[in-house]
């Protein structure tokens, strides 16, 4: 029998729901505040250092640019590989939730 691990699935879906917040976001972006908000809507007790982890996590892997400001703030928006993960057009890596593409072919 095959144990959850519940940390891995939620940090992945962490970085899914990230996508789709910067998505619905172009082509301003958005601060941390809001994209936690959205996050905290799916996780209520999703916290802005766990949300800081997660956009770092998709900057290293060039999905997502972070505008770390000198006031504390951080920034994000998608670069065109977080737009085409998020659209579908390119074949998603491992450490990301993305559902499996149901509708039209």
């Amino acid at each position: 029998m095959t144990q959850i691990d519940h940390a891995r699935v939620r940090r992945e879906a962490l970085r899914w729901l990230i996508l789709l917040t910067l998505n619905n976001a172009r082509p301003i972006g958005a601060f941390e505040g809001l994209i936690l908000s959205v996050a905290q809507s799916e996780y209520p007790d999703a916290t802005a250092l766990e949300l800081r982890r997660e956009l770092d996590y998709l900057a290293e892997r060039e999905l997502v640019k972070v505008d770390k400001q000198p006031s504390g703030k951080w920034h994000a928006d998608l670069t065109r590989y977080g737009i085409d993960v998020a659209e579908y057009t390119i074949t998603c890596e491992p450490g990301i939730s993305r559902p499996t593409k149901y509708w039209a072919g």
